[in-house]
């Protein structure tokens, strides 16, 4: 074999190894990806703020609606991982914006009597405790100007299930401005001027497996 012929051969298999490689070497979209994440640098993702069974639960690392740390204490979790057995919707992380929202609806319809709204937050008892409160202030002719200045933390300390009615309690550390005026409109107690901190335990509660998201105000407790 000459010389030309060997340099010849050598050119087509070189050719046809860069066709194989153009052709094998790229995907087509149905290559499955491996199994375990390489190891590389790019940066983590940030935590859910959703607990789950299987995994050990960690704060998480971005929004959390009472700020940094965890929504909610160590004494809840077992309580918290049964809940999540049972209801596996169910997110503490969502659970928390709506109680945290719920505080100050319910504390701003009490101030300023709205029953409609206490009607749709709390359950019977603790709608009719709310009424008979606001009806004797209505009988001593008093007002209130209360307004809630911000909601320093609140995290779940306790979760109750029973077979047919999960309970959650949650801790809210609070200042509030109030104010009390009397028929006249005198100042009888309070000051805008000077916040009160509180630090209440109300508990929620809703029917396991129910189709009605919403959980009611159950039970309201200053420490």
């Amino acid at each position: 074999m000459t010389a030309f012929s060997i340099v010849l051969l050598a050119m087509i298999a070189a050719f046809l190894g860069m066709r194989l490689y153009s052709v094998l070497g790229k995907r087509t979209g149905h290559e499955q990806e491996p199994v375990l994440p390489r190891r590389d640098d790019r940066p983590a993702s940030p935590a859910p703020v959703r607990l789950d069974e299987t995994e050990t639960i960690s704060a998480p690392q971005s929004t959390v609606p009472s700020g940094a740390g965890l929504v909610y204490e160590p004494a809840a979790e077992i309580g918290l991982r049964q809940l999540l057995a049972t209801d596996r919707q169910f997110d503490a992380g969502r659970f928390m914006e709506g109680a945290e929202a719920a505080y100050r609806m319910i504390l701003e319809a009490f101030w300023s009597g709205d029953r409609d709204t206490l009607r749709d937050l709390c359950d019977d008892d603790s709608y009719e405790g709310f009424v008979e409160a606001m009806d004797a202030r209505a009988a001593r002719g008093e007002t209130l100007e209360n307004r809630l200045i911000g909601i320093d933390s609140a995290k779940i300390t306790a979760v109750e299930l029973s077979r047919s009615e999960a309970r959650i309690t949650v801790r809210y550390r609070a200042d509030i401005s109030a104010i009390t005026r009397d028929a006249d409109g005198k100042l009888i107690a309070g000051s805008m001027s000077d916040a009160s901190q509180t630090d209440d335990h109300w508990t929620f509660r809703r029917q396991v497996g129910s189709s009605d998201p919403n959980w009611l105000l159950d039970e309201a407790e200053a420490a």
